[in-house]
């Protein structure tokens, strides 16, 4: 689908997880069309009234709305995302339904343990992250 036709997506990010903000700054690092934005669910940003999704249940999982108020959650939000971040092989695998119980497994697994799993990962990959987008700024 050419972005010309992708709804603007918001994605509801953990900001206190190292691996989570490594994730969004990938995401925004290539997000030339502007058709993602993101919003830190322990930020003052966030209105669970508004979006209609509590603080915790947004903690639970990945959350994230379309222009138009509809709402998706857990793994059928990354094929989303990275469709709209131009990364289309990703879109596609995240997009294969007979994949789709492993990544709800992993996905599962992950938020419940995103805070232990960031303090051991978090660190190393913000910094390759970052390094890699500020790198990509300067050419």
């Amino acid at each position: 689908m050419p972005s010309t036709e992708l709804r603007r997506l918001t994605l509801f990010y953990d900001g206190a997880c190292a691996l989570c903000q490594a994730e969004i700054l990938f995401l925004s690092s290539r997000n030339q069309e502007g058709l993602l934005d993101f919003v830190d669910v322990q930020s003052t940003h966030y209105d669970p009234i508004q979006t209609g999704v509590s603080c915790a249940a947004a903690l639970s999982a990945m959350y994230a709305q379309y222009d138009d108020g509809e709402m998706i959650h857990g793994v059928r939000v990354f094929p989303e995302a990275y469709r709209r971040a131009q990364l289309p092989l990703l879109a596609w695998l995240f997009s294969r339904q007979l994949l789709q119980p492993l990544f709800k497994v992993g996905y599962y697994f992950f938020a419940k343990n995103r805070h232990g799993i960031s303090k051991i990962l978090g660190p190393t990959t913000l910094w390759l992250v970052r390094k890699k987008t500020a790198k990509h700024n300067l050419s």
